[in-house]
């Protein structure tokens, strides 16, 4: 059953929060990775690129955890968990331009690598709690 974000919180998809995504590795143990957070229709969208830890974990099991952390106050957060309900290529490569000049300000993201495919992951939240 999918679980809305609260309005209250709805912010922190504006501001430069951080998010921090746990995905499961082969043997189960959690894997953490800080990451840009997007939200469109309801979905929390995170940009990355195939091939990476996350993205093999991902791919594999598609339970996820993901905390964002207000920057103006560290004491108020949103966690979720969910699935994520698609993987992505359609329209990364522009998601990750907007997620650059969100964070960095610049309007191409700067770290690109050759060859790099992007992905975009559509997370479902599931369970959503707050603080703060």
């Amino acid at each position: 059953m999918a679980s809305a974000i609260p309005d209250a919180y709805l912010d922190l998809f504006s501001k430069r929060a951080f998010g921090h995504l746990a995905t499961l590795m082969p043997d189960g143990s959690p894997q953490v990775t800080p990451v840009w957070v997007d939200l469109v229709d309801g979905h929390i969208l995170v940009n990355s690129a195939v091939g990476r830890l996350k993205d093999r974990n991902i791919r594999r099991d598609q339970r996820v955890a993901i905390e964002i952390i207000d920057p103006d106050n560290p004491y108020r957060h949103l966690a979720v968990r969910g699935r994520v309900a698609e993987v992505t290529q359609a329209g990364a490569d522009d998601h990750i331009n907007k997620m650059a000049k969100k964070y960095l300000g610049k309007d191409v993201y700067p770290f690109r690598q050759p060859g790099e495919v992007r992905v975009i992951y559509k997370i479902n939240p599931e369970r959503v709690s707050t603080m703060g």
